[in-house]
């Protein structure tokens, strides 16, 4: 539910000229008071607000980077997706909280947002703290109603939708290493953790909740822990200038709405299958994919309309290979 501190926001950003205190009252239901209390509010926290008599309020700059629930919710454009939006300064991880909201009722589209996480997840259970100030973690709450064999491809759903939200805002080459690293010359800057829980009698999807981590804002290698920096990288690292994460989650958000509501209607990735292998890394290269039954390498041809990637391996086999615990990299390298 918006508050009355990003409805003021979202009303002056939007008009990008004066807005009378009496439209904002008129508008948001609320009293001239209340309004110059938030406005006052505002500018203590940085905002540039000009105030000028009988013309109104007019947004002149936000603070660099600012990451709260009022500026977030101010820059969203979209019907669903976030929202429902819970900020968090600090917590273990808002995969787990959004999975506790979501066993608690919350609706389709919550999306839990922390500054800093101090137990975060990746894939087998990997865990690593993460400071504030410099990254986008957020987890947002899936209610579908298609089959829990369909659930995976929402990861990759979700792995474009990131992909082309970063680009579309720093012009960044982003690469997706399937099924969903995101990764900026040769290295990664995203990663992606969906989980599904099933109803009790496990034939239906009860929810999903897809988590992303995005390293926005460190500025050296030195951020990251020892054992990810020959691997990781931020966007400012790559892009030599900060970046707006409050703009950059609308936009992550309003493009996986977008692309979300897509998938649903196919049920396939068919409809975005295109966009998604124009960003596969290695595609059409030599891969090395490392199953637990036993590594191989071959050939990357993109992927299936249900995500799985396709392998020709050197005997002119070609397998598909599905995500889960097997990893594939390039063959001399991560990617």
């Amino acid at each position: 539910m918006k508050t009355d501190r990003s409805d003021i926001l979202a009303c002056l950003r939007n008009s990008g000229d004066y807005v009378s205190g009496q439209q904002l009252c008129d508008r948001l239901g609320v009293s001239r008071t209340a309004v110059w209390k938030v406005i006052n509010q505002l500018k203590e926290e940085g905002y540039r607000i000009e105030s000028v008599p009988s013309r109104g309020y007019r947004l002149i700059e936000s603070p660099a980077d600012i990451y709260s629930e009022s500026e977030i919710v101010s820059r969203l454009h979209t019907k669903w997706a976030g929202q429902r939006l819970i900020f968090f300064e600090s917590t273990g991880s808002t995969n787990p909280d959004a999975k506790r909201f979501a066993e608690e009722g919350a609706p389709h589209g919550t999306t839990v947002v922390a500054d800093r996480q101090t137990a975060g997840r990746g894939r087998r259970g990997r865990s690593w703290e993460s400071p504030a100030g410099s990254s986008i973690y957020f987890t947002i709450v899936i209610r579908p109603s298609f089959s829990p064999e369909k659930a995976s491809m929402v990861t990759l759903v979700m792995a474009l939708s990131v992909a082309e939200a970063i680009h579309e805002l720093t012009g960044l080459d982003t690469g997706i290493k399937w099924p969903n690293d995101i990764v900026v010359n040769g290295k990664k800057v995203v990663g992606i953790l969906t989980e599904m829980s099933m109803t009790p009698e496990m034939n239906e999807i009860q929810f999903l909740v897809a988590g992303v981590g995005v390293n926005v804002n460190q500025g050296s290698a030195e951020e990251f822990p020892q054992e990810l920096r020959e691997t990781a990288t931020s966007l400012k690292m790559e892009s030599g200038r900060q970046v707006d994460r409050a703009g950059l989650l609308a936009r992550i958000l309003a493009r996986f709405e977008e692309d979300y509501e897509a998938f649903e209607r196919a049920l396939t990735l068919s409809v975005l299958k295109e966009r998604y292998e124009s960003r596969l890394v290695g595609r059409d290269a030599m891969v090395r994919v490392l199953d637990p039954a036993g590594e191989y390498t071959g050939i990357s041809r993109g992927i299936t309309d249900t995500g799985e990637l396709i392998v020709e391996k050197e005997t002119g086999e070609t397998v598909l290979v599905y995500a889960g615990e097997v990893s594939v990299r390039g063959l001399y390298g991560y990617v």
